[in-house]
């Protein structure tokens, strides 16, 4: 049963009106530009010695895109949950500081500082445009098929292009042209979750049927396994011609998970990670590229040299941070190629530490939270399925990529959320988070009070005289 702190809705007093809580995000959201200005801060002082003339205008941006944010939060989506913006505030303006930081560090790379900030923007305007466009989530399960089509377009464009446009760092992600990149995967991932939630809402009944136990798993039947086969094939075709392990990890684990999820089996979890253990094994002794990224992750410093640097740079500056971090501004994040994007989180595990580090992963898991916890109380199956798929694909991407730095897991082409350097990423998750405010508002938001129809027996009667 749905408790006080689950659902809003059920603290309030039967005839009192739920709250909004627009008061409590906005607090909330000057408490995070109050903190990045406070970093920024501290970062020219302990670089330069002084404070840069550019953070007069980096404040003034900076609060006036969370005033528009949570200006039309409050007027089109007011019963919204009110920690998912201020934890995207904190995080974003975090990697601002970060980004700055680095450009700092190494002037002659040019500042990507500002051209975040410009991409920040431009997310906003994403999120802005999926609050007035999309007033009912409901209505995105009617282009489920469209927005699965479109999602598999867009993870297969870069495969097929020419590596000169294609690959980065051996990996087949972005589109360039004319000196513009973008990443499709980014917003591949989020037509993908919605087809996978409107699927999982018409076919859930089928897929739970079980067909037989064993070791106390109930496994589903053999015809029902067509989906996660096909899922499957496309994540493998992901990691074999993409070179990407990430968005395979990703997009297999986000099926899988929500099929758990829509059915309560165990046992397909148990399926997917055998199926994409077999795959990964056989792409492994198939495939010379996947072979020398999991032997550099096995072992980076007999890479050093080559193409464990970047692991072991990281490892050293994590090592080095130590519990309290060498401080904003205090460390050498440099040190470690492509910082700004696939290693941001090692440059904020050496400057704030192990604690520092940990609490930037709360904020995360915090906005995780707040979508599942959304996902418990939206009355329609599809907003949970949406709502939590949404959350998942947060959740599973920030472990597939600190996985990468800490060297738990193989090195990824994905980005941490809206931390690192990278206009797809931060683009796609600002309209991630408009759909997650808006299945929130649709959650808490009061019920509409249904008038039942008046009984024959209490119509009023009349006597007609012949």
């Amino acid at each position: 049963m749905a408790g006080p702190t689950t659902d809003p809705r059920a603290a309030a007093a039967p005839g009192t009106p739920v709250p909004t809580r627009r008061g409590t995000e906005a607090l909330l959201l000057v408490f995070a530009v109050v903190i990045t200005l406070a970093a920024q801060c501290i970062v020219d002082l302990t670089v330069t010695g002084s404070l840069r003339p550019e953070l007069a205008t980096f404040g003034i941006w900076f609060t006036a895109l969370w005033t528009v944010a949570h200006v039309v939060v409050r007027k089109f989506a007011p019963y919204a949950d009110p920690l998912l913006l201020p934890c995207v505030a904190v995080l974003s303006g975090l990697g601002l500081v970060m980004i700055h930081r680095l450009d700092i560090a190494d002037p002659d790379a040019g500042a990507d500082a500002p051209v975040q900030l410009l991409w920040a923007t431009i997310g906003l305007l994403l999120f802005v445009a999926v609050l007035l466009g999309v007033r009912d989530h409901r209505l995105l399960s009617r282009y489920a098929y469209i927005l699965m089509l479109v999602g598999l377009v867009l993870l297969a464009i870069p495969a097929v292009l020419p590596a000169s446009i294609s690959e980065v760092y051996g990996a087949k992600l972005w589109i360039r042209v004319a000196g513009f990149s973008i990443q499709p995967g980014e917003f591949a991932k989020i037509c993908l979750v919605v087809f996978f939630a409107a699927y999982l809402v018409d076919k859930r009944d089928v897929l739970a049927l079980a067909s037989r136990k064993v070791m106390g798993l109930e496994f589903p039947r053999g015809r029902d396994l067509g989906p996660v086969l096909v899922v499957w094939v496309v994540s493998i075709l992901v990691l074999v011609f993409e070179r990407d392990l990430g968005s395979s990890l990703l997009l297999f684990g986000i099926f899988v998970v929500m099929l758990y999820v829509a059915t309560e089996r165990a046992s397909w979890v148990v399926i997917g990670l055998l199926m994409f253990a077999g795959g990964a094994t056989v792409a492994y002794q198939a495939f010379g590229h996947v072979q020398a990224r999991v032997d550099t992750w096995l072992d980076p410093f007999a890479y050093y040299d080559g193409s464990g640097y970047q692991v072991a740079q990281s490892l050293f500056g994590l090592g080095t941070g130590g519990l309290f971090g060498a401080g904003l501004g205090g460390g050498r994040p440099d040190a470690v190629p492509i910082a700004k994007s696939d290693f941001i989180g090692s440059a904020i595990g050496e400057e704030l530490g192990l604690f520092g580090f940990a609490a930037v992963i709360m904020v995360y898991l915090i906005l995780v939270e707040r979508g599942l916890r959304t996902s418990l109380i939206v009355r329609d199956p599809f907003g949970k399925l949406l709502a939590a798929g949404l959350s998942f694909a947060v959740a599973w991407q920030l472990f597939v990529v600190l996985g990468g730095v800490t060297g738990l897991l193989p090195l990824t082409g994905l980005t941490t959320p809206f931390l690192a350097y990278g206009g797809s990423s931060l683009v796609a998750n600002f309209g991630l988070v408009a759909l997650l405010v808006r299945i929130s508002d649709a959650a808490r938001r009061p019920a509409t009070p249904h008038v039942a129809p008046q009984r024959l027996t209490d119509a009023p009667t009349e006597v007609v005289q012949p």
